[in-house]
């Protein structure tokens, strides 16, 4: 089973706030993102687990399609 990508599969997610001081769970999730520093933005598949991912942090980064 392949899943054929469309266009807007992908979510663009930039790290707007330090990770200082936060929560090591937080710290974590921005860190399994790829996003270590602020301004950094990644690509990443929009999927449930991104979504997820996004929503536990959403007051640090900005998110666009």
């Amino acid at each position: 089973m392949s899943a054929k990508k469309t266009a807007g599969s992908t979510l663009k997610i930039t790290l707007t706030k330090s990770l200082i001081g936060r929560n090591k769970g937080h710290v974590a999730t921005a860190n399994s993102l790829g996003l270590r520093k602020i301004g950094q933005t990644v690509e990443q598949p929009k999927n449930d687990a991104t979504i997820g991912k996004i929503n536990k942090i959403s007051y640090l980064v900005s998110v666009e399609e």
